[in-house]
């Protein structure tokens, strides 16, 4: 059996209105979930997997859901392509809570401008979820909103973090079209 823990306020998300997000996932990943509502345990049996892959996706699109993301964020894991990456921002500010706002602030940005700037060059998808910011992206762009959201968390300027974006996603769009060619 594999057990993923995930925050008790977000186990009715993961569950779903009458079940569906459960029942959506035990279907496309054909598992079984078992979920502790009291402890915000959820666990598997990863010997039911079909595919060595599947437990890695069901253990993801559980995080992404515990992270924040809404269900149909979090399934966009179930492509091929795509993958979740979670920062703690503990890990750069320590366990001070008026430092965990600000930083979590400079993340989402005014009016969450810097979220929306991020998401829209890159495709990915954040969420800013307790103390830690998470990303669904795919494989080529993940790279590019780690880094820029690592250069956020590190206290870069905001105009520095949009220039390297930018240009990053320049050249990647630059090498996609040059290899159709």
């Amino acid at each position: 059996m594999k057990y993923i823990r995930i925050p008790k306020e977000r186990v009715g998300v993961l569950i779903g209105k009458d079940g569906e997000t459960k029942k959506t996932i035990e279907r496309i990943l054909q598992v079984h979930l078992e979920i502790d509502s009291e402890e915000g345990e959820i666990a598997f049996n990863e010997q039911e997997a079909k595919d060595p892959l599947i437990p890695l996706k069901v253990q993801d699109v559980i995080r992404a859901i515990g992270r924040g993301f809404s269900p149909e964020h979090a399934f966009r894991l179930f492509g091929e392509e795509t993958e979740l990456y979670i920062f703690d921002i503990y890990d750069y500010v320590g366990k001070k809570e008026s430092h965990l706002i600000r930083v979590k602030a400079r993340v989402i940005g005014r009016e969450g401008k810097t979220k929306r700037v991020i998401e829209g060059l890159t495709g990915g998808i954040l969420a800013v979820y307790g103390h830690t910011v998470a990303v669904i992206a795919d494989f080529e762009t993940m790279d590019i909103a780690k880094k820029a959201l690592d250069m956020l968390l590190s206290g870069s300027e905001h105009p520095t973090v949009y220039r390297y974006l930018e240009r990053e996603m320049k050249k990647y769009h630059l090498s996609r079209r040059i290899s159709r060619e």
